[in-house]
């Protein structure tokens, strides 16, 4: 490319994604935190070891305590542009969300970890984590809220803080390393809560615009021997529903 006086006109090259540029950053800078500690990590080092100058790094993030956090701005404002859409079950849509965030932790356990056992030595970062679990938790309700006004405020306030304690107590559980603590059991246990609270549609209702809905109905087959007594009969059923309970 020329300049109007025929002068070769230098093109910068194109920078890096922004969120994935992001990403590396706040990868690099947990890592140290976890192998040297927090208080001991210097924005520097931080800055060489995501290859950027200390400028660029206070360009994207005011301070080490935010770049702990990073991941956690992004993903709340991808719930909320979730949540901004139209949803035929609102109470559905907001555990739905609340499933997107676990996904995303999942998805990159490992750094999960290390933020995990940063946070839990450093009293400061363990109360900015409250502050940012409340975020979530205000996000939904004022969702819920604006979604279906007719509802108890109490009792949109009350779904809201039950789904999102359920949601973190799971997803604790899986970075801790508990391999039961899955995203189908978040489901199944986001489903409970919906039920407690009375918001599962019925078979009628349930169909498009209402997401997953309802899980559908299972038969359950057992055997057992003949002559077996009622109890018998009753304990070799609640076997089996525990070896294969209906999937919501």
């Amino acid at each position: 490319m020329t300049s109007g006086t025929g002068t070769p006109r230098r093109t910068e090259p194109a920078g890096p994604d922004p969120a994935q540029f992001r990403v590396h950053v706040v990868t690099q800078a947990i890592r140290l935190f976890s192998e040297f500690g927090y208080e001991s990590t210097t924005v520097e080092q931080i800055a060489a070891a995501a290859g950027v100058s200390r400028r660029t790094f206070f360009r994207q993030f005011r301070s080490k305590e935010d770049v702990i956090f990073a991941d956690h701005e992004s993903l709340l404002e991808r719930v909320a542009e979730y949540l901004s859409g139209s949803f035929g079950d609102p109470w559905l849509a907001a555990c739905d969300a609340a499933e997107l965030v676990f996904g995303h932790f999942r998805d990159r356990r490992e750094l999960a970890v290390w933020r995990y056992r940063v946070v839990q030595r450093v009293p400061a970062l363990r109360e900015r984590e409250l502050v940012t679990t409340y975020r979530y938790e205000r996000l939904f309700t004022d969702f819920l809220r604006a979604a279906v006004p007719s509802a108890e405020p109490v009792r949109t306030v009350s779904f809201a803080a039950a789904m999102t304690a359920t949601h973190n107590y799971l997803l604790r559980a899986m970075i801790r390393g508990d391999e039961t603590a899955t995203a189908e059991r978040l489901h199944r246990a986001l489903y409970d809560v919906r039920r407690t609270f009375g918001v599962v549609p019925s078979a009628t209702d349930s169909g498009a615009g209402q997401g997953r809905g309802a899980p559908q109905r299972a038969v359950t087959v057992v055997t057992f021997p003949v002559g077996s007594s009622p109890a018998e009969v009753a304990e070799q059923v609640r076997r089996q529903l525990e070896e294969d309970p209906p999937s919501p």
